[in-house]
């Protein structure tokens, strides 16, 4: 598929081979704050989602794609569709990067470029909104770098360590 091609990356579909790379990323307590996850998750959950993750984004309201290198396939992150909403065209968007040597790397903004382009060519959205801790400066330059505007900010939103922070709200309005 073109639309989820690019120059570095591409985007696929979920596969049962993903299922270590997957328990890696929900069990890494460093990315538990992006995700609201408090617990682990076991390999025999995350089986069954691989399973049913062949649901169409108009049943399952949501749409999560592996990003993987051109050269080697080697698979880097996701890049996520939630709270899909076809009446009102919008869903909300978010990316992930596994490896600290990889993040920073322009995978995960190719992945959003790709992304973007999708949403705006076969879903027919009208926005993407993206919820940014207000310390993840890389994030919200990603977010910023690809006409994503800071629109509201929810105070005290998560609770991490022992303090309450607060979360961005970013929004990208398709021109049609």
């Amino acid at each position: 598929m073109v639309t989820l091609q690019g120059k570095q990356v591409f985007l696929r579909a979920l596969e049962p081979e993903d299922l270590e790379f997957v328990y890696d990323l929900e069990n890494d307590e460093n990315l538990w704050e992006i995700s609201s996850t408090q617990t682990p998750y076991s390999k025999f959950l995350i089986k069954q989602y691989l399973e049913n993750a062949h649901q169409d984004i108009y049943e399952s309201k949501q749409l999560r794609l592996v990003i993987c290198k051109n050269d080697n396939n080697e698979v880097l992150g996701f890049i996520d569709l939630y709270d899909f909403n076809p009446t009102h065209k919008r869903a909300g968007v978010g990316v992930v990067i596994l490896s600290t040597q990889e993040r920073g790397q322009g995978y995960g903004s190719q992945a959003l470029d790709l992304l973007i382009n999708y949403g705006k060519t076969h879903l027919h959205l009208h926005q993407l909104y993206a919820g940014v801790s207000e310390d993840n400066l890389l994030s919200q330059r990603l977010f910023e770098s690809k006409g994503f505007r800071l629109v509201g900010q929810k105070k005290d939103w998560t609770f991490v360590a022992g303090q309450y922070k607060n979360e961005n709200l970013y929004q990208l309005i398709y021109v049609h």
